[in-house]
C-alpha cells in the first residue's frame, strides 16, 4: 500500500525561491508507485496543498488534509524548506509534539546548527577540526568597532547569524567597509556573526544515515568567479566552478570524511546534512565553516551532484532517505 508523504517547501525567509526549488527536485525524483505525495507550500498565511487548482489548507490541529471529503494522515513528511521555520526545528518541535515522523534533524539539533555561532562553540569543543575566530553581535546589545577589530583581524566575514543562501553576507577588507556590512547583516537578522577570513580551498561534503550506518558522499570543491561562494554563485550557472569529486588526495579525503561524519554523530544529525569546510593555504589545516541540515537539493545543486557522483540515482537516494525516516524513526 502506498505511504502517503507531505512533502514541505516554501518558508518565511528569502531561501523560499530556493526552497520551491528544491522541493521541485524532490517530488520529480520520488517514486510515485511506492508514494502519494503532496506537496505543501508553508508560507504565513496558511498551509497549503493544491488539489485541481484549488487551494486545500492543512489542519493544524492534526496536520491532515480534506480532499474531496477524504481526511489524509501522513505517513512521513519530506522537509524541503530552508530558512525559518524548516531548518531551525520550528516544524521539527510541532510534527514531535504530533509524533509524525520527518527527514531532517530534530528540533533541538536543528536549532543549534541553525545559529552559527552556537554550533561552532560547540564543534570546537570536539577537538576535532579548526574553528576560525570570530564575533557575536545581537541587536540591540552595545558593540564598538575597536572592540571587535581588537578581537579580530581583516579581511573578515561578516554574516547574518542564522541565515542561509549567502544572503546579507559580506567580505570586509578595511576598517570603514565594516559598520555598513554590520547593517547589512541585521537587516536579515537579529544575531550577526563576524568571523576571520580563513583562506584557502573551499570543500564541502555531503553525510547521511541509513539503517544506522553513517555514510559521506564524494566531497566537492567550490571555486567562485566571485570574491566569495555569495547568492549569485551559488544560483547563478556559470559563477562557480563546483568539482565533484574534489581533486584532493586520498588522506585528505579521508580526513574529510571521518571529521564530518565525527560532527554528524556527535551533533546527533539525522536525515542528509552538507558540511562546509576550508582547507587553509600553506597549513593544510581543515577550518568548520557550518552544518546545512538541510542543503539545497534543485537539480545542479552541490547534494545532487554528490549523489550522482557516488553512482546513485536521485530516486534511490530520495527512497533510502524516506525508508529510513519511516522505518528507524525514534520519538
Amino acid at each position: 500500500m502506498s505511504k502517503n508523504i507531505a512533502l514541505l517547501a516554501g518558508g518565511y525567509s528569502g531561501e523560499y525561491v530556493i526552497s520551491i526549488k528544491t522541493a521541485e527536485t524532490i517530488e520529480k525524483n520520488l517514486d510515485t508507485n511506492l508514494y502519494n505525495i503532496y506537496k505543501i507550500i508553508i508560507i504565513r498565511d496558511g498551509w497549503y496543498h493544491e488539489h485541481n487548482g484549488t487551494k486545500v489548507f492543512v489542519d493544524k490541529n492534526d496536520f491532515t488534509l480534506t480532499i474531496d471529503g477524504i481526511r489524509i494522515q501522513f505517513d512521513c513528511v519530506f522537509i524541503a524548506i530552508h530558512g525559518t521555520p524548516g531548518e531551525d526545528g520550528r516544524i521539527q518541535g510541532y510534527l514531535d509534539m504530533l509524533r509524525i515522523p520527518y527527514t531532517t534533524c530534530n528540533s533541538i539539533v536543528s536549532a543549534l546548527t541553525f545559529n552559527k555561532s552556537y554550533c561552532n562553540k560547540v564543534v570546537k569543543s570536539f577537538n576535532v577540526v579548526n574553528i576560525a575566530n570570530s564575533v557575536h553581535l545581537i541587536k540591540g546589545e552595545p558593540y564598538s568597532m575597536g572592540a571587535i577589530l581588537d578581537q579580530l583581524k581583516l579581511p573578515v566575514f561578516v554574516k547574518p547569524n542564522e541565515s542561509g543562501s549567502s544572503l546579507g553576507v559580506s567580505k570586509v577588507k578595511e576598517v570603514g567597509s565594516l559598520l555598513p556590512a554590520i547593517e547589512k547583516a541585521f537587516k536579515e537578522d537579529n544575531q550577526v556573526l563576524i568571523e576571520e577570513f580563513i583562506e584557502g580551498r573551499e570543500l564541502t561534503i555531503g553525510v547521511y544515515k541509513i539503517n544506522g550506518y553513517l555514510k559521506a558522499l564524494p566531497a566537492t570543491e567550490i571555486e567562485s568567479k566571485n570574491e566569495f561562494f555569495d547568492y549569485e554563485a551559488k544560483y547563478t550557472p556559470g559563477v562557480t566552478n563546483e568539482i565533484t569529486p574534489a581533486r584532493i588526495d586520498k588522506n585528505l579525503k579521508e580526513q574529510l570524511e571521518n571529521k564530518a561524519q565525527y560532527i554528524y554523530r556527535h551533533l546527533n544529525c539525522r536525515g542528509v546534512v552538507r558540511m562546509d569546510f576550508i582547507l587553509q593555504n600553506g597549513t593544510g589545516k581543515l577550518f568548520f565553516l557550518e552544518v546545512n541540515t538541510m542543503p539545497g537539493q534543485s537539480e545542479n545543486s552541490i547534494v545532487p551532484q554528490q549523489v550522482r557522483a557516488a553512482g546513485r540515482t536521485l530516486k534511490e537516494f530520495y527512497g533510502e532517505l524516506l525508508e529510513d525516516c519511516m522505518n528507524n524513526y525514534i520519538f
